[in-house]
């Protein structure tokens, strides 16, 4: 036979999109349109349904960027529409583009009665309508498309204030529409076979059949008579539809789902709109297909459909009750998990799950973080703490240089906790269920041979829109068809149960899962790294002064204002926010936020501290750390001004300040060129090297701005060794120096009997696409250093051996890194500064010189062509480390410095802990307002440690509990050990490595 494969494929595509594709549109007509343009922000339904409409019609423009325009659809459906073969619809297209769904003009329609239809999307643009008259209401956003089609072009759209006025989108179409059913079942069924016929073997007899059926429908179908002929077509490929798929096919549980940032190129405004769009559609595909389920994280959205859209969210409410729109993950938001610190994490679980168990009576048993830029190693026990029993991410696929092993596997975190984990092969949580995807899914999957199913997420997302009608017809199709894996459309716990049924003993991955990708989002928007930081110090010490004087009796305690403030910094922490990815509306935004949280918390801790100290006038230092500082004990108050600072000497051509427990002495130029330890002589700096040293490196990664750092940024570099000015005032050095537009202060201050050498950067930043590190070249070999994590900390290696350390170039470590030798080490803690890089070079002697930087500033020119510029003053401490419990002391005292009052005296502790490897993270009331004491703890050091905890006021009782502080009867999953203990017991508790411990305690 002669191959004319080639032909036969061009005449289907042609036949398909020119013949087949445009008679679904049986007939249509327009119809008419009034139109009222919303002056500013977006208003509410019954407000907007009140102004004056004007006449409109298709081809004119309507809205600004970040506008919205109310349209208001009438008239009448013609005598003899409708009918058994046919679909009555609504068919818009606000001057949608080929881009793609969620990232431009978007609407949502109405009922006159306020009632929501569904939303509108690029490629989900159709309303069923009839019987009897349309009246409908569009609310339409003309959001721009930020990226268009680079992704990396600085542009004036991400801010409203410079996105420009004129409008940018033009009314195409408003049409009521007949859509020839069968037709479109023609045009479903090629779809699917030309996209499985398309992913396989030339060789293989079934592409041969595809391709023959195909050539068949094309000539029974009449390209003049469409309509009357489709039967006849989708008869022609009935026979190949109908052949199942193979025994030995892979199994894949597609789950309905809309991955929707909750702020990117967006603001969190038009993430509300896009849930209420979204989530409409999602529900108006469940009336059409009784089989569809749908998958949704993030408790923060279902809050927002509650607040803004109360009848849309009553009837979500009665899916979830369905078991059809499932609540996954159990997180207030879809989180970043490099920078939260530890209690936030665990908040995130605290809020989400319970919103999700008090609003529905349903708590996932899921971890959903499918686009987080990696993954901490500290979350597989915060999961478990939190219900969890297994976690889904996808990110990882992203990953320039190694390629993750597994698909399906169990996680293991620093403390031997581990998660059952998938990671779907089809590389994708947008899916179309294409045939690509499919194939795709089939083809990577690594675990073959011993187990055989997998999950597909299918629906757009990222600016939302959801699955459609395509996608279930395409669910349907291959549901058992020779070639494809087999879907079925379910829940992501009936894909769990079955992957720990097929697969009973999967590999292990331990330690976190890196993102070789993204390491630029450890740095970029510093401001909003920084008011992260300083909300979650804020958080700790307004609960443990608040928790402490209403268990004396002094106070009641503010649960409202703290609730209110943690669910403002967990949505910031959502992995668009936090990681400094987001347009400038976005960073403003955040920024005020925390301004806010600041002003909230201020006077709660304030008058918890005052009410302790008791009425006097000798000043009151209150130390919030879980470590000693400035004299006053860990959660405890001392009289008496803090320790002072010592003052710089001056010494030859420089300066020099030593407090006799440690000695710096800083050159003409204000380079830090030795920093020694007294009682053991030994150096810290590197011989012939300067610390604290400010470096400015070119920044232009290869896409992705604001996300990635990319290695070569180190092939160029300016060292700032000059100084404009050397000065010592009263207890500090400070030196002055500049570069290009921008300027930079640096201020060393040491207080009496301290270790740590106390640096402020006070930076006026006005570069563009340059990196600004703080370089600390260290007299240690240390082949590997100890960052801090969530409840813990990671070690990872400053060699570059494998593939895998070499990736690891730039990484996430909160207050502290340490770098040691056996019996002396360094520390360099930060008060706001996340992005590190750690590497080892040789001396000319042949020593060891180990590198801890510091990734202060960058200027990325996309999302956000402004995004780091002006003032930011950022803090470190510099100090000989023995170990990492000397790390943890400095970060933490960096982060929660003490705070004086007037008063009557010191403040006992209300919680100690008799171990200095046991640390006490939290001291909060109870979730439940019962009065209860919870304390989180954790074994910081790495290893096993016995703790006794007392609390200075009577208990009643005292027992051990997860996350969400339940009884221990409550208790049925194995991750939470469950202890107790009665009135005047003591409390000991045993702490594996890194082991997180929530206590909970009864008043007596």
């Amino acid at each position: 036979m002669h191959d004319t494969t080639p032909q036969i494929e061009m005449r289907v595509e042609r036949f398909v999109r020119e013949r087949v594709a445009p008679a679904v549109e049986r007939r249509h007509v327009a119809l008419d349109v009034t139109a009222w343009e919303v002056p500013d922000e977006p208003v509410p339904f019954a407000e907007a349904v009140a102004q004056d409409f004007t006449a409109f019609k298709p081809g004119m423009a309507w809205s600004r960027p970040w506008g919205t325009t109310w349209f208001h659809v009438t008239g009448e459906i013609p005598e003899g529409w409708g009918g058994a073969d046919v679909a009555l619809e609504l068919v818009v297209d606000l001057g949608f583009s080929a881009r793609q769904p969620g990232f431009q003009a978007e609407g949502l329609i109405y009922r006159p009665d306020g009632t929501i239809v569904k939303g509108l999307e690029p490629l989900n643009n159709a309303v069923p309508v009839g019987p009897g008259p349309v009246d409908l209401y569009i609310e339409a956003a003309s959001n721009p498309d930020v990226g268009g089609h680079y992704f990396y072009l600085p542009t004036p759209l991400g801010d409203k204030a410079t996105a420009g006025a004129e409008p940018i989108y033009t009314l195409r179409r408003v049409d009521l529409v007949e859509r020839d059913l069968t037709v479109y079942g023609l045009l479903q069924d090629c779809w699917t076979l030309v996209g499985l016929m398309e992913q396989l073997e030339a060789s293989l007899p079934r592409r041969a059949e595809i391709l023959r059926a195909l050539e068949r429908m094309c000539d029974v179908v009449d390209p003049d008579r469409v309509a009357e002929t489709a039967a006849a077509g989708r008869e022609a490929l009935a026979g190949v539809l109908a052949s199942p798929a193979y025994a030995s096919a892979h199994q894949v549980i597609a789950v309905g789902h809309a991955h929707i940032d909750s702020a990117w190129l967006w603001p969190t405004r038009e993430t509300i709109r896009k849930c209420a769009r979204t989530f409409s559609n999602v529900l108006a595909l469940m009336d059409e297909y009784p089989d569809f389920v749908f998958a949704c994280s993030s408790a923060q959205q279902y809050a927002w459909m509650k607040e803004h859209y109360p009848e849309l969210f009553e009837r979500i409410r009665r899916r979830v009750a369905d078991g059809r729109f499932v609540p996954v993950g159990g997180m207030w938001v879809e989180s970043d998990t490099n920078m939260p610190g530890g209690e936030a994490l665990a908040r995130q679980f605290v809020h989400g799950k319970g919103f999700f168990l008090r609003e529905f009576g349903y708590e996932p048993g899921d971890v959903w973080l499918p686009d987080s830029f990696g993954y901490t190693a500290a979350l597989p026990q915060i999961a478990r703490a939190a219900g969890a029993r297994a976690f889904l991410t996808q990110k990882i696929s992203w990953n320039e240089s190694n390629r993750m092993p597994h698909h399906t596997f169990w996680w293991e975190g620093i403390d031997g906790s581990r998660i059952f984990t998938h990671f779907p092969p089809a590389d994708t949580y947008n899916s179309d269920l294409s045939g690509a995807d499919l194939a795709r899914a089939q083809r990577q999957y690594a675990e073959k041979g011993v187990s055989n199913v997998s999950l597909t997420p299918f629906g757009f997302g990222d600016g939302g829109g959801g699955p459609t009608r395509e996608m279930m017809e395409a669910a349907a199709r291959t549901r058992s068809l020779e070639g494809s894996p087999r879907v079925e459309v379910g829940t992501p716990e009936r894909f769990f149960e079955l992957a720990r049924t097929t697969h009973p003993a999967p590999a292990t991955w331990s330690g976190e899962m890196y993102l070789e990708l993204h390491r630029g989002t450890y740095t970029s928007q510093a401001n909003t790294k920084q008011g992260n930081r300083r909300s979650e110090h804020l958080l700790r010490e307004a609960e443990l002064w608040s928790a402490t004087a209403a268990w004396r009796g002094l106070a009641d305690y503010p649960y409202e204002t703290l609730d209110d403030a943690w669910r403002t910094v967990l949505l910031q922490q959502f992995h668009d926010i936090l990681p400094g990815s987001s347009i400038a509306w976005v960073h403003q935004e955040a920024e005020r936020n925390y301004a806010a949280v600041a002003a909230a918390l201020a006077p709660v801790i304030d008058e918890a501290q005052r009410a302790l100290a008791g009425p006097g006038s000798a000043p009151v230092v209150f130390n919030a750390a879980p470590v000693a500082a400035a004299g006053a004990p860990a959660l405890g108050a001392v009289a008496g001004p803090p320790p002072a600072g010592v003052a710089p000497v001056a010494a030859g051509t420089g300066w020099v300040l030593d407090n006799g427990v440690v000695r710096a002495v800083f050159d003409a130029a204000g380079l830090l060129v030795s920093f020694a330890e007294t009682a053991s002589g030994r150096e810290l700096v590197a011989a012939g090297e300067a610390a604290a040293l400010l470096q400015v490196f070119r920044d232009t990664p290869n896409q992705w701005d604001a996300w990635d750092i990319d290695a070569h940024y180190r092939h160029t570099v300016t060292e700032l060794r000059e100084a404009d000015a050397v000065e010592a005032t009263g207890d500090a050095l400070v030196v002055r120096r500049s570069f290009h537009r921008s300027t930079f202060t640096q201020t060393f201050r040491l207080v009496e009997a301290s270790p740590e050498l106390e640096i402020e950067t006070r930076v006026d930043w006005h570069e563009r696409e340059k990196l600004l590190k703080l370089a600390f070249p260290l007299a240690v070999h240390a082949d590997r250093a100890s960052s801090e994590v969530q409840f813990g900390h990671v070690q990872r290696p400053t060699h570059a051996n494998t593939s895998w350390d070499m990736a690891r170039f730039e990484t996430a470590a909160h207050r502290w890194v340490h770098v040691g030798e056996p019996g002396f080490g360094v520390a360099v803690a930060n008060d706001s500064t996340y992005g590190h890089d750690i590497t080892r070079r040789w001396a000319a002697d042949g020593s060891t010189v180990t590198l801890v930087r510091e990734s202060l500033l960058r200027a990325p020119r996309f999302p956000d062509p402004h995004a780091d510029q002006g003032e930011h003053v950022l803090r470190t401490a510099l100090r000989p480390a023995p170990t990492v419990l000397e790390a943890l002391d400095t970060g933490y005292r960096l982060n929660l410095p003490v705070r004086a009052v007037t008063g009557g005296g010191p403040v006992a502790p209300l919680v100690t802990v008799s171990s200095p490897a046991v640390v006490v993270e939290a001291v909060k009331l109870a979730e439940d307002r019962s009065g209860d004491l919870v304390v989180r703890l954790y074994e910081a050091r790495g290893g096993r440690a016995r703790a006794r905890v007392e609390v200075s006021e009577p208990v009643e009782r005292a027992w051990t509990t997860d996350l969400l502080e339940r009884d221990p009867a409550d208790l049925a999953d194995a991750a939470v050990q469950a202890s107790a203990w009665a009135a005047g017991e003591p409390i000991e508790i045993a702490f594996r490595p890194f082991e997180i411990v929530t206590l909970r305690l009864r008043r007596a």
